[in-house]
């Protein structure tokens, strides 16, 4: 029979003990398989799968150290990942193993992989290996909520950006405290067709006003409106937070107080800012940078970080002093690594003469305006 030659052959390769023996062995057993594959029965197939996967271990152990080995392995792994009858125990190992090169071609392809195996694999394998699960054109939620349990920045954005990934509401969970920390998830995630309305409310309410724009101008035909509204109800709401009524008074005399005894400083501000008393940091920035209230207060109001960094600059702050004005803002504090590192590169541009004749305009606005509460 001619699988029995094939065993038989197999099995003398293996004892001869050669390399190229069992390379030539390896190509050929694939070759035959592939040729044939459409018209094996269940048994056959199994019995291919036998002798490939003994095949298979012996070449493993070689491919460590010779190149030739990874790409015969890479190359099966390539041929088998669209092969419906492709034996199911080959394809498992090829997906378990280290070098991605071998494992990618059968992650992101093979329908011979189930959930489990795809669960089991996103539980245990690398970064690479769970890129690759990411990219197939179809996932199970059970699938989606193991990768994204390894909480891999770059597996969460390829999965966001897969149509074809089902995600649980534990996931868009997990995807939501991500985002608050990556513009780009925000955006991604906030233009998903399932995302569920009350998330996308929550993400664009905590979203900086740059995603807001961007995930606006992203918005597909069917979910522009949606998500116009939601980021006008989530403006309105910050809005309303922000503009409330505060009495400055006390602390603008607290703050001229510790400027007349000479104790009114950079830290005296930080601490302000670090303990969020909205009143007296608002006084503090005022004074050091030589403004006023209402010069200040429309700059912390504002869902824009740039302003604010004008006042910062004229009162030679440190950046360590900016990124906690900026973070006090709001009462939990919602600026992530991304929006202070664009606020940190726009700092470092400011110049003092441009920030000296900004603040000098925008004084000059505020005493022809006319007055507000505040």
């Amino acid at each position: 029979m001619l699988e029995q030659s094939i065993a038989d052959e197999v099995e003398a390769a293996i004892k001869a003990g050669s390399a190229q023996k069992h390379l030539e062995t390896f190509r050929r057993v694939t070759d035959l398989f592939l040729t044939s594959a459409d018209g094996f029965n269940g048994e056959q197939i199994e019995l291919f799968g036998d002798v490939l996967e003994r095949l298979i271990r012996t070449i493993e152990l070689r491919a460590i150290a010779d190149v030739s080995a990874r790409i015969a392995l890479a190359e099966m792994s390539s041929q088998l990942a669209s092969v419906k009858q492709a034996p199911q125990a080959v394809i498992r190992r090829l997906a378990h193993n280290e070098d991605i090169s071998v494992a990618a071609p059968v992650l992101t392809e093979s329908a011979r992989l189930s959930a489990e195996d795809l669960v089991e694999l996103a539980q245990t394998k690398s970064e690479a290996h769970l890129l690759a699960i990411s990219g197939r054109w179809w996932l199970a939620e059970i699938v989606t909520d193991a990768l994204l349990a390894r909480h891999y920045p770059s597996v969460s954005r390829k999965l966001v950006a897969n149509p074809g990934a089902k995600v649980s509401t534990n996931g868009f969970a997990v995807l939501l405290a991500q985002a608050e920390h990556d513009p780009e998830l925000a955006i991604e995630t906030g233009i998903r067709v399932d995302l569920p309305a009350d998330i996308r409310r929550q993400l664009l309410r905590d979203a900086t006003e740059a995603v807001r724009t961007r995930l606006l101008s992203r918005a597909p035909p069917h979910l522009f409106e949606e998500i116009r509204g939601a980021i006008a109800a989530a403006a309105d709401g910050a809005s309303r937070e922000m503009s409330r009524v505060r009495d400055f008074a006390s602390a603008k005399r607290y703050v001229t107080l510790l400027a007349k005894n000479g104790q009114l400083n950079e830290g005296a501000l930080m601490s302000f800012a670090r303990q969020r008393k909205y009143e007296e940091t608002v006084a503090a920035l005022a004074e050091l940078s030589r403004s006023g209230i209402d010069v200040i207060r429309p700059l912390m109001q504002s869902l824009r970080d740039d302003g604010l960094l004008i006042p910062c600059r004229v009162a030679g702050l440190s950046w360590e002093t900016v990124a906690a004005v900026l973070d006090s803002r709001f009462a939990s504090g919602n600026m992530g690594p991304h929006e202070l590192a664009t606020a940190k590169s726009q700092y470092a541009k400011l110049t003092l003469d441009n920030a000296q004749r900004m603040l000098r305009f925008w004084q000059v606005k505020a005493t022809d305006a006319p007055p507000g509460v505040n």
